[in-house]
């Protein structure tokens, strides 16, 4: 994993793993920034390109979108199928949302279709 780097572009809604030296994205979590009723990163997907799986990337995606939210003080609210499993494994990183934050992070998915 020391030849991946993780930048997150903010304004495209992506947490990405670059490849080392080639600059290719290797994988991704697709996630939104909710405002309401608090503060909260919100994953949606997780891809990881076929031919690096297995290599621990979603793992250290889904890792550092809980030091960025906990950097920028707020939580992670995820939907995302694998972020959600992957907090299950590790709670000492990985704090659970509030029920309400999850039911508004649905929410904002249902009245933005095209977003995912």
């Amino acid at each position: 994993m020391s030849d991946i780097e993780i930048r997150d572009d903010r304004a495209a809604g992506r947490l990405e793993a670059i490849g080392g030296g080639s600059g290719e994205v290797v994988g991704h979590i697709e996630y939104f920034v909710l405002e309401s009723p608090e503060g909260a990163l919100v994953p949606v997907h997780t891809i990881v390109e076929p031919a690096h799986e297995g290599k621990g990337i979603a793992g250290s995606l889904a890792r550092e979108l809980y030091a960025t939210a906990k950097r920028e003080g707020i939580v992670v609210a995820p939907l995302c199928p694998y972020v959600v499993k992957w907090a299950e494994r590790h709670p000492d990183e990985a704090p659970p949302a509030a029920p309400e934050l999850l039911r508004a992070a649905k929410q904002w998915l249902v009245a933005h279709p095209g977003r995912f």
